[in-house]
């Protein structure tokens, strides 16, 4: 279990890691021309603040493991970002925007993935 919770952690991660540090390093515009139409109608407090989460929770999924320094809360950050997809899909859905509905189920479901093998090895 422990090699698995590190194969899906460590690609969930560098996902949320290269996502995250786009919606806080580029422009509300440069985000929307880039395919986030959402980011038109959310202020850009709110896409930095989501970017900021998505980066606290890829660190959250590997660095408490690597360290050995409470690595029970990698589980708990991958719960975290569940419900970051949860909120994504709503967003999504109220949107009409059907086509990123998989891409975030995907997400969803490899970050309780995630959840359950890090509870299973650290709790």
């Amino acid at each position: 279990m422990l090699i698995a919770y590190w194969i899906v952690a460590g690609l969930l991660a560098a996902g949320y890691l290269f996502f995250g540090g786009t919606k806080v390093l580029q422009s509300k515009e440069k985000l929307a021309e880039g395919g986030m139409g959402w980011v038109e109608n959310a202020p850009a407090w709110a896409v930095k603040i989501v970017g900021l989460l998505e980066i606290a929770g890829a660190i959250g999924l590997i660095l408490p493991p690597l360290t050995g320094i409470a690595p029970v809360l990698a589980p708990i950050a991958a719960i975290g970002l569940v419900l970051v997809q949860v909120g994504a899909m709503i967003l999504h859905a109220t949107r009409g925007e059907w086509k990123a509905l998989p891409m975030n189920a995907v997400l969803l479901v490899l970050a309780a993935l995630v959840a359950w093998l890090g509870f299973a090895v650290w709790a």
